[in-house]
């Protein structure tokens, strides 16, 4: 399997910050906040991983992460976002990247207390389809809602004034080698993006759509009062860093799809 971590945008929520820079590079307490997702996916046993970005400041990736090695990676592969056509638009960039295998994708945003191991070897033993992390909030009104019966996903409903449920749909998605052509039928919505909320809904309709419910404490960093609360959670506990015996992949443990 591979990864995509998504870290583009211009991150107006965050202006004037990022007037300088993109906002995946800010710092998060101490660490430039694309660290934290690239960690979680070389902590979950992901080794092949592409970023894709975007703006004016995209050079300055290749700057900080070079070609990956203080992550443990052989190589980081980067693609270019233009413009804002949401993180659908955005993932599809990765296609020739993928080439057929299944991915784990990232928003460059997100930021979590444990990992995320568990639920990608489950993922990578589903024969197909997609899969979702949730997490139970006190405010499901400001997040795509997960509507669930038993351990099948019923629905997705971005931004609900009344949730179904509390749980939300965290910036960590699964999907197979079909998530492109899924992507492929999609038409822009109000806000004139491509939502990743039509893409599960497509797999939740074909019945393929599996979920688990995420351990420890998971948050964003797109906003000034969630970039504080990221920089306090991590000050007061931590996010999993890459550890000097860094996991071995799914390939080396032996697993099989």
């Amino acid at each position: 399997m591979k990864g995509v971590i998504l870290a583009g945008g211009l991150g107006t929520r965050l202006s004037p910050l990022t007037r300088v820079t993109n906002k995946h590079l800010l710092p998060v307490y101490d660490r430039p906040m694309i660290y934290y997702p690239i960690e979680c996916l070389v902590n979950a046993g992901i080794r092949d991983i592409m970023i894709v970005t975007g703006g004016d400041h995209a050079g300055d990736f290749l700057k900080l992460l070079g070609n990956g090695s203080d992550f443990g990676l052989d190589d980081l592969h980067y693609t270019y976002q233009k413009g804002e056509g949401g993180i659908a638009d955005a993932l599809r960039l990765a296609e020739h990247f993928a080439d057929g295998d299944k991915i784990i994708v990232v928003l460059g945003d997100n930021i979590i207390e444990k990992n995320i191991r568990a639920a990608v070897g489950g993922f990578f033993t589903q024969r197909q389809g997609a899969r979702i992390l949730l997490k139970e909030v006190d405010d499901p009104q400001r997040f795509g809602v997960a509507e669930i019966q038993g351990s099948a996903v019923m629905g997705i409903e971005e931004k609900p004034a009344e949730p179904k449920s509390n749980l939300a749909v965290i910036g960590i998605y699964m999907f197979d080698a079909q998530v492109f052509d899924i992507i492929k039928t999609l038409k822009p919505s109000g806000r004139g993006e491509m939502e990743i909320t039509d893409v599960n809904n497509a797999y939740i309709a074909q019945g393929t759509m599996t979920y688990e419910i995420l351990d420890g404490w998971w948050t964003d960093a797109g906003t000034f009062e969630s970039l504080h609360r990221a920089a306090n959670l991590i000050a007061a506990g931590g996010a999993n860093h890459v550890p000097e015996d860094r996991p071995a992949t799914l390939f080396e443990m032996g697993a099989s799809a």
